[in-house]
């Protein structure tokens, strides 16, 4: 980064937390003239738009510029998912930006994200399934990775063999976590015998409160 870009940001980031959040666009503004190819004061200036200001068309565009500029920039994508997720009618274009991002960043953190976003907007909980396991293979130490997953075979995909591994997991790293035990014990009691077998009937909803 050159020297009268950084001292852009720097000046633009006092100004910003100082109250003059527009000040701080004006500078980014005015460098960005001289410079419209610098992806970093772009995405500075995306996000005190989006955040400080609260104009999410324009804050949106500047992303789209950033990634015009450079498809795989993981932080411009990154910003975007998170203003587009915010409303479900952007969900196909979440979902294409999301496997964008898994393209740049195939990371445990982006996979666990996805899944988030496929249960929760997208409803496809085969596929969530499908990137929680991917997560938990790439970092299986998460305890965050393994409690989603276990709320997902618990309450959609109703796998409870499965969701017994999961929960058997979470309290070997967590023996004191008192919620995880109770549904584990509540599991235990309504879907497997005393063996630890699986009913041969399985009825009821299991919920996590």
């Amino acid at each position: 980064m050159t020297d009268a870009a950084y001292e852009a940001m720097s000046k633009a980031k006092r100004q910003a937390e100082s109250g003059n959040p527009q000040g701080a666009v004006d500078t980014l503004e005015a460098y960005l003239a001289t410079d419209p190819h610098n992806t970093k004061p772009r995405l500075l200036l995306a996000d005190i738009i989006i955040h400080k200001l609260e104009d999410m068309k324009y804050g949106m565009m500047q992303l789209d510029i950033i990634l015009d500029l450079e498809p795989d920039n993981t932080d411009a994508l990154k910003a975007l998912i998170t203003v587009l997720s915010k409303d479900k009618k952007n969900n196909k274009e979440t979902d294409e930006r999301f496997r964008q991002l898994i393209e740049a960043d195939p990371s445990a953190l982006v996979y666990n994200e996805y899944a988030k976003f496929l249960r929760h907007q997208m409803t496809d909980f085969k596929k969530a399934q499908e990137y929680y396991e991917k997560a938990i293979a790439m970092d299986p130490s998460k305890y965050e990775y393994h409690l989603n997953y276990s709320v997902l075979l618990l309450n959609d995909i109703k796998d409870y063999p499965k969701a017994k591994e999961e929960l058997e997991i979470l309290l070997g790293m967590k023996p004191n976590d008192a919620l995880v035990k109770k549904n584990y014990d509540k599991l235990m009691r309504e879907k497997f015998d005393k063996d630890g077998n699986p009913k041969k009937t399985l009825s009821g909803i299991f919920k996590r409160k």
